[in-house]
């Protein structure tokens, strides 16, 4: 007899019952062992990357899979806003998302709409053949698929930044994620992070989320820097990415059997 079970707990969820700004870490190798690491570490959160990171439809499943076990939420990041493949994403059992490169309030509209079935949105129907659904054991899945998504959308650019309260105020988005080295490319200061005028932008996207009752979530590698945002109100950091520790990790070691000094890692990615 077939047993019925329950979505996952929601990112959003999580960050209104939230006492401190949540942590997480970036999974760019696409390994659903890695992920399973990075899971069991003690994270709030885990961002598995599918714009700058070689995974496609079979290894963000492999690691949704890897880390459902552990009380950890996995965030997902598509290449592109497009409503195709957030919907793929979307049957494949992800629940929050980060859309990527989001400039404008019908940019965030778009976002909103691939993620909701009709008559919010444009979300095609396929529970029935789909993990979301846990192929129909989900009961009533269509009518509270939405209790459990969480759409969140990037400000990394100065066009974002200046529509930053537009976007916030479109109907169904949770909460955005800024991302300071688009961020600083944008404003023309490619590679500087912490530039005094990214910094501001940084800050001037919280404080707009803040006031609009929305969650912001910001990536800083840097640990005075995310410490700066989140007593800034960030209600959600990325702090690191599996890729970048191992690389500064074996640098470091291999450093140490040559009496060489590893070179400083960089503030962001």
């Amino acid at each position: 007899m077939p047993f019925s079970v329950e979505p996952d707990s929601s990112f959003k969820d999580a960050l209104k019952g939230a006492e401190h700004s949540l942590t997480g870490i970036w999974v760019c190798s696409a390994s659903p062992l890695i992920a399973e690491i990075c899971a069991g570490a003690g994270f709030d959160w885990i961002f598995i990357d599918g714009e700058h990171s070689p995974n496609d439809l079979q290894s963000i499943l492999a690691q949704l899979q890897a880390v459902r076990s552990y009380p950890v939420i996995p965030v997902v990041r598509p290449a592109v806003n497009d409503p195709v493949l957030i919907k793929q994403f979307l049957d494949l059992g992800v629940q929050s998302l980060i859309i990527p490169m989001v400039n404008d309030a019908q940019q965030a509209a778009n976002a909103v709409a691939a993620c909701h079935y009709p008559p919010k949105g444009v979300r095609g129907v396929g529970s029935a053949l789909a993990r979301s659904a846990r192929w129909n054991r989900i009961p009533d899945y269509l009518t509270r698929a939405d209790e459990t998504i969480t759409v969140i959308v990037q400000i990394e650019s100065d066009e974002a930044v200046k529509n930053v309260e537009d976007i916030l105020g479109t109907e169904g988005i949770d909460g955005i994620f800024i991302g300071p080295s688009d961020l600083a490319a944008s404003m023309g200061v490619i590679g500087q992070q912490n530039h005094p005028d990214v910094v501001d932008a940084v800050l001037t996207s919280i404080k707009a989320a803040k006031s609009a009752g929305k969650y912001a979530g910001v990536n800083a590698f840097d640990s005075a820097t995310a410490r700066r945002y989140m007593d800034a109100g960030a209600d959600f950091v990325g702090v690191g990415a599996d890729v970048a520790l191992l690389a500064r990790a074996t640098e470091a070691l291999a450093a140490s059997f040559r009496d060489e000094v590893s070179a400083k890692a960089p503030k962001s990615y």
